[in-house]
């Protein structure tokens, strides 16, 4: 896994978006974490629900939800047929788009905006429930549920 470490000073809500200032409490942060890895590292997530969060992320970032900001410069295959597993590109973008919106789907319109803030945009579950109006602590409990939900979506055991 990849490591971007920076001190970041502890407030009361927790590690700050700004280095520490000279005496107060710093804590070290690792910016290439996600939320989701955080969550399983320190045992709140078991491994089925780890294992369908990153399901669920990884058809987000295949289906190419997520707005762009410059314009795509893959290369155009002209000849080789379809790609892995028979599909092409644009298939397999469709596919992993299906896939989401299933797995969303099957999460329900209670619990899909905290799998949306935390798994997808990768929002720490803090942020997630201000941008909620969830009461402080509730959103990991709920984000459970919905994993639970999604990883019986994927069939994972």
């Amino acid at each position: 896994m990849q490591r971007e470490l920076v001190e970041r000073e502890l407030t009361e809500a927790g590690p700050s978006s700004h280095p520490p200032t000279r005496g107060r409490r710093s804590v070290t942060v690792n910016l290439a974490e996600s939320p989701l890895t955080w969550l399983h590292a320190r045992g709140h997530l078991s491994d089925r629900q780890f294992a369908a969060g990153e399901c669920l992320r990884r058809d987000f970032e295949r289906a190419q939800i997520a707005p762009g900001i410059t314009m795509r410069w893959d290369p155009v295959r002209v000849q080789g047929g379809a790609g892995e597993q028979g599909l092409h590109a644009s298939e397999r973008q469709l596919a992993a788009r299906q896939r989401f919106d299933g797995a969303i789907g099957a999460a329900g319109p209670g619990l899909s905006d905290i799998l949306w803030h935390v798994v997808c945009a990768g929002e720490g579950l803090p942020d997630a429930e201000r941008a909620l109006a969830w009461p402080v602590r509730s959103g990991k409990l709920v984000l459970k549920l919905a994993l639970d939900r999604v990883a019986a979506f994927y069939r994972i055991a």
